[in-house]
């Protein structure tokens, strides 16, 4: 699971890249232009942007990503965009971006490059998670507990992923909020302690793995 900024001012193309994008467990923020994309990146963490180039507006695409890496954004960007020549292609590159697709494109192949891009970081490996006697396999969307499925509704899944994948630090609810909710919801602190408290009683009802830190947040103990 990661959180994923959608930059595309077309409203059709935007809502199938999402709808893919979710079925492979991502959460997705969509934005039409490219102010709204800057504010958002510079109040929300995101694991990846993909970008159109030509927006409506001030700002491009190409304006976005320059902006975003000088004021030091450093997760993956993915360029969408009609232009094929290779100059353009260069220049998408050396503005900051990772990967460039022409349009039209196929909507799997910008999954498996959504893939390819968030196991560059050690954070998003596809490899097995564990923590005490819980394993979680992003790939196959399972989650074991001493060898037998334990079955996650999708929020108590991405918040227990997001903590195995960021063992022994503490997050406070409104972080965990936010990289785990869309930043469009008006999910409450209330509904995360109600989804931590479902989370704990089918994975860790001894309380070995989960830990509360009074007055501060929550944190998941690994190795």
């Amino acid at each position: 699971m990661a959180k994923i900024l959608l930059l595309e001012d077309d409203e059709q193309l935007a809502d199938t890249v999402r709808t893919a994008l979710l079925f492979d467990h991502h959460v997705v923020e969509i934005v039409h232009d490219g102010e709204t994309a800057l504010m958002m990146l510079h109040t929300t963490q995101y694991d990846l942007l993909i970008c159109d180039w030509g927006l409506p507006g001030d700002l491009s695409g190409l304006d976005v990503v320059k902006q975003y890496r000088s004021s030091g954004g450093k997760s993956p960007v993915i360029m969408l965009t009609g232009r094929t020549e290779v100059v353009d292609r260069a220049t998408g590159l050396d503005s900051g971006a990772d990967d460039y697709m022409p349009k039209p494109f196929h909507i799997r192949e910008l999954s498996a490059r959504v893939r390819a891009l968030l196991r560059r970081p050690p954070s998003y490996a596809g490899s097995t998670l564990a923590a005490g006697t819980v394993t979680l396999d992003p790939s196959k969307h399972r989650v074991l507990k001493d060898g037998q499925p334990i079955n996650l509704l999708p929020k108590e899944f991405a918040l227990l992923e997001f903590m195995m994948r960021h063992p022994n630090q503490v997050f406070t609810p409104e972080s965990l909020l936010a990289h785990v909710w869309p930043s469009d919801t008006d999910a409450t602190v209330a509904a995360l302690r109600t989804t931590m408290k479902r989370l704990r009683t089918k994975i860790d009802p001894e309380g070995v793995i989960l830990r509360t830190e009074h007055g501060v947040g929550y944190m998941l103990e690994g190795s």
